[in-house]
Parts: structure tokens; C-alpha cells; sequence
């Protein structure tokens, strides 16, 4: 059982927040048809469930795939940021588009926000003079609590909190692995030259075991 105060249970709880910020953020990735987000998305859940195994059960190489994964996520969230930000080069109007696969969607949380107003203008189409296609163009987004720009910068901001203060546990929690497995060697568990030392003294410890003469008695006829 693991106690609550060590790091490994320290980093087990941050994975668990981390999955739930993750599935939160995923189920309204979906719910937008932001589908380069939901993949991104997913990969993150799947690693964190590695992680987590490997937490469980001393698995180390799960928790360094776990920390080095969490590191290009924090450079995914950062791009997040600065897109929606529209930091530098990077506007939402010309590059939104990445994150929707070039379908045209926005992110639910523009329209969707909190106390938020869309005014549309519906267009028809007319195919081919039979079909009538009826769309509705978004002009504008009013009376937001909080600009929902604002909402998607916010969940990359505490993803990537998360995710430094797991790359700083897995760290803490693999060294300290690899301290209990040095002490474990040090009194013999899985050095071999001590295995084969308490063989080879258990071979001689029976050798020297005194033989004695068996003698049959047999019986007179």
C-alpha cells in the first residue's frame, strides 16, 4: 500500500487531476468538432493511464514515457495559448483551421460561453435548381462573462501546471526507485554474485556434513 505522503501518491493525485482536466477537455474538444485537439487529446489520456500503471507498479519506464510525453504537451498548450492569444504571427482567423482539420469549426466555448448572445444571418443555396441549402453565418458574439478565447487560454494554462508539477514528480518518484532498488542490491535481493555466493556456500555447507557408515544387519536364516 502506498502511503499518502509519498511522492509516489503525490503524483498518482496529479494524474488524477490531470485526467480529469484532460476528459473535461476533451468532451468539449468534441462537442466543437475540434478534432486536432481531440487527438492530441487522447494520446495525453492513454499516457496518463500508462503513467499511472507504472506508478502502481513500479514501473519506471512508463513514468519516463509519461514525463517525456508531458513535455511536448506543455509545448502543445503553449501554442494554444499564443493561437488563441493571437501571439506573434499566429491569428485565429488564418490559423484556426489547425485545430479543426480545415472543417471550419470554432471552438464551443466562442459561442457557448457564459451569458453569450450569436447573432446569425441565414443564406440559401440553391444546387443544381432543385436543393436549397440553408446556412446560418455567425456575425456576432455578445455579452460574454468571459471571452471564450479567454476559456480555452485558461484550460492550456492549468494544463500545463499540471503537467510540470508531474514532469517534477515522475522525477522524484523514478529516483527514488532507483534508491530502493540500490538498497535492495546492496543486502543481496538481485545481485546475482551474492546469489551464487549463498549457493556455492550452501553446496559447501553440505559437503562438509560428516559421513556415516550405514551398516545393513541381515538376518539369520
Amino acid at each position: 500500500m502506498m502511503g499518502c505522503c509519498t511522492a509516489r501518491c503525490t503524483l498518482m493525485t496529479i494524474c488524477a487531476l490531470q485526467m480529469l482536466a484532460s476528459v473535461e477537455r476533451f468532451v468539449f474538444d468534441m462537442v466543437g468538432f475540434m478534432w486536432t485537439p481531440v487527438l492530441v487529446g487522447v494520446i495525453d489520456i492513454i499516457v496518463i493511464l500508462f503513467g499511472m500503471f507504472g506508478i502502481h507498479q513500479y514501473r519506471p519506464k512508463y513514468i519516463y514515457l509519461y514525463g517525456i510525453w508531458h513535455i511536448l504537451w506543455i509545448g502543445w498548450n503553449i501554442f494554444i495559448i499564443c493561437l488563441y492569444l493571437e501571439a506573434g504571427v499566429l491569428t485565429l482567423e488564418k490559423n484556426g483551421n489547425i485545430l479543426s482539420m480545415g472543417t471550419g469549426s470554432d471552438s464551443w466555448w466562442l459561442t457557448h460561453g457564459f451569458g453569450c448572445v450569436v447573432k446569425t444571418r441565414s443564406t440559401t443555396t440553391i444546387v443544381e435548381g432543385t436543393t436549397t441549402v440553408v446556412e446560418d453565418e455567425r456575425l456576432s458574439v455578445t455579452g460574454c462573462v468571459l471571452d471564450g478565447r479567454y476559456t480555452e487560454v485558461i484550460h492550456a494554462g492549468v494544463q500545463i501546471l499540471l503537467a510540470i508539477v508531474g514532469i517534477i514528480g515522475a522525477i522524484l518518484v523514478n529516483v527514488k526507485f532507483a534508491e530502493e532498488e540500490d538498497s535492495f542490491d546492496f543486502i543481496g535481493g538481485f545481485d546475482s554474485n551474492y546469489s551464487s555466493y549463498n549457493s556455492h556456500a550452501q553446496q559447501k555447507e553440505s559437503s562438509d556434513v560428516p559421513m556415516q557408515p550405514v551398516y545393513i544387519q541381515r538376518g539369520i536364516h
